[in-house]
């Protein structure tokens, strides 16, 4: 079972049928950045026409049955994520009306202050406001995996003591294996593993050592040490895979409608030589086995691991 927990990828059939060649399971979409609420609306009903034209590589899920059925037809499961709480607005309604919606993820904030929290890029780092704690429990009730991907340091910790369900970091890596705002420190990573939480390493070379020339050894390094440091079954993978998508789109996931005067025009970054699309997830598995990593482990960390958090996740509470 392969599942990645983290992708932006411009849809196209082309990109189906290599998901299809990676034999992955299920992968985590987001179809929402600075959108407002009806904006994924809007998202939702185009990939709406995606299942429709290409119904038999990809199938809609919004539980682990749905992914096991997807994948007994031979298909892809897709499940749907906000990176940014931005289309709850100030209503706390819309986080079950938007996981009836079939959003099954969504992060506390992005990159900036959120209405729930501080982002990583803030200079202050304000903690799980008021508000957050509303959609905290919110989001445990409805069975919406609280991510923590572009959180700050404190906001996320704050929501690991104060939500009642494991939560997670889709896509990143350890700051002691590369320092940038975005990877996690220590303390982050001992919470998580103690709450049940997960961490996907992420495959987006900014958050990768030596960048676009970070080889999968190295990669396979990071993970082994970080299994043997926090236990087996804390870790999947949440590439951050941003295929397809044209060089206005980074500059849109940096600035939205928030800045009046943009900074500076940005591209993204030379994926690794080992990791340039879908299907190049099968070659990922192959270089894991290859490492220290026990082919067990390897199974956990490719998607297992995942597999298993969100048999819980996803399921509402009952109250």
């Amino acid at each position: 079972m392969f599942i990645d927990a983290l992708q932006y990828i411009r849809p196209s059939r082309a990109v189906f049928q290599q998901m299809n060649a990676g034999k992955l399971s299920a992968v985590h979409i987001t179809v929402g950045y600075h959108e407002d609420f009806m904006g994924v609306v809007e998202n939702l009903k185009g990939w709406n026409r995606w299942f429709e034209s290409s119904g038999d590589l990809i199938s809609r899920a919004t539980n682990c049955d749905e992914i096991s059925a997807a994948n007994k037809a031979g298909k892809t499961a897709i499940l749907f994520g906000l990176q940014n709480p931005l289309a709850f607005g100030s209503d706390i309604s819309r986080v079950e009306l938007l996981a009836q919606l079939g959003i099954q993820f969504c992060q506390i904030t992005y990159n900036q202050q959120s209405l729930l929290g501080a982002g990583c890029f803030e200079p202050v780092d304000s903690g799980l406001t008021v508000f957050g704690r509303e959609v905290v429990d919110e989001m445990n009730r409805v069975g919406m995996v609280i991510d923590l991907s572009h959180a700050g340091h404190k906001t996320a910790m704050e929501v690991i003591k104060y939500s009642e369900r494991p939560v997670a970091v889709t896509h990143a890596n350890p700051n002691a294996w590369h320092a940038t705002p975005r990877n996690l420190h220590h303390d982050l990573l001992q919470a998580l593993s103690e709450t049940g939480g997960m961490v996907g390493f992420s495959l987006y070379p900014h958050h990768l050592k030596s960048g676009s020339e970070c080889s999968l050894e190295e990669f396979a390094d990071m993970a082994s040490n970080m299994i043997q440091t926090y236990g087996s079954k804390t870790f999947g993978i949440g590439s951050d895979l941003c295929q397809g998508q044209p060089d206005s789109v980074v500059n849109w996931m940096r600035n939205g409608h928030w800045r009046k005067k943009p900074g500076p025009t940005v591209k993204f970054p030379k994926p690794p030589t080992w990791f340039k699309d879908n299907s190049d997830f099968l070659g990922l598995a192959k270089g894991l086995r290859r490492s220290t990593i026990s082919d067990a482990d390897v199974d956990l960390l490719v998607g297992k691991n995942w597999m298993s958090f969100l048999e819980k996740a996803l399921v509402p509470d009952e109250r």
